[in-house]
């Protein structure tokens, strides 16, 4: 349920009615807006049996939550969550855009896709060191190693850097080196790297499973937040369909959708749910247009030579392109890149 307090309520009286829902075993949240107070009641309502806080100083109605997301949705927040890394935001008015290469193969590599993106006006550097591959064969990553270069190249060039975690074990040695830490498709639904991710304080970038409804994906995102942590990215990066022209098939109604269910930002990685190049642009474009508030890029300097993803990532001059045809969308609905 969702208590709305009065515009004109106290503190005192949020504290008393927080103290009479903690009472019942229960959890509250609070959400402060400009004009009143929303707290959320979570938990196993059956705790309260009869009890009501209508009649309690300061509430205004109370009212029930019928989605079974209770913190990501629109019902406890109305307004628009916005993250703030380093001074980076995601969720605002401004577009965002991530770009990097798919792994961190070496640093020469990662040191030659930083200083191009970064010259070109890039803000977050991506890359993989962890890496779950389908095949045992394919190239893994260079763990620890990786998350050394991708720090150093961050700071080097002034840019944040994301980069995924596989392993609840590996949570603490990754959030040392990242400022924004990636739960990839594969683990969207690991619910004990969810509830660690939801005890870090960093932001966490959530990708959409591959095969996960839109309900699916923001319980998962629930795992997160009813730990704690309220910095939250979704990302939808294609679902698995029977079409093969593309590595996967992009859902652009779940922009909109989850805009209209959820107050977390929402981004968009066109590399994944294309699987090639030529046809990057017009979905980057298509995401942008349906309300996205960024997008996710693969970037490699030698695409031809990379070890993972070449034929979906874009050399770093072709972003330049990539960045106009976006920015004459994002003006065209009142948005900026």
């Amino acid at each position: 349920m969702v208590i709305i307090m009065k515009a004109n309520a106290s503190q005192e009286d949020i504290n008393e009615i927080v103290k009479a829902i903690e009472k019942y075993g229960l959890k509250p949240h609070i959400s402060k807006g400009e004009e009143q107070s929303i707290i959320g009641v979570i938990g196993d309502r059956r705790s309260l049996g009869d009890i009501s806080f209508d009649h309690l100083a300061g509430v205004e109605k109370v009212v029930p939550i019928i989605k079974p997301y209770k913190l990501v949705g629109r019902e406890i927040k109305k307004y628009n969550t916005e993250i703030d890394i380093n001074g980076v935001v995601i969720g605002g008015n401004k577009i965002a855009v991530i770009a990097g290469p798919c792994a961190i193969e070496n640093k020469e590599m990662l040191m030659e896709a930083a200083h191009a993106l970064s010259s070109i006006g890039i803000k977050i550097l991506r890359g993989g060191a962890f890496k779950p591959r389908t095949s045992p064969y394919s190239f893994q990553g260079l763990g620890v190693k990786g998350l050394e270069y991708l720090r150093e190249a961050g700071d080097k060039y002034g840019m944040r850097v994301v980069t995924e975690v596989l392993d609840p074990r590996d949570a603490g040695v990754v959030a040392e080196y990242a400022d924004i830490i990636q739960i990839g498709t594969r683990n969207m639904q690991n619910f004990r790297l969810l509830e660690e991710a939801g005890r870090m304080n960093k932001p966490i970038l959530l990708k959409r499973g591959m095969s996960a409804t839109i309900k699916e994906f923001l319980m998962s995102a629930e795992y997160i937040m009813a730990q704690g942590n309220e910095k939250i990215i979704l990302c939808e990066r294609g679902i698995r369909t029977f079409e093969t022209e593309s590595r996967n098939s992009l859902d652009i109604t779940s922009v909109p959708l989850l805009k209209l269910f959820t107050h977390l930002p929402v981004i968009v990685d066109p590399s994944h749910a294309a699987g090639r190049i030529d046809i990057i642009n017009p979905i980057s474009r298509a995401a942008v247009a349906a309300g996205a508030d960024g997008l996710m890029i693969e970037v490699h300097p030698h695409p031809e030579n990379a070890l993972c993803d070449g034929p979906q990532s874009l050399r770093p001059e072709m972003m330049t392109g990539l960045l106009k045809e976006i920015s004459l969308i994002a003006n065209a609905i009142n948005r900026t890149l």
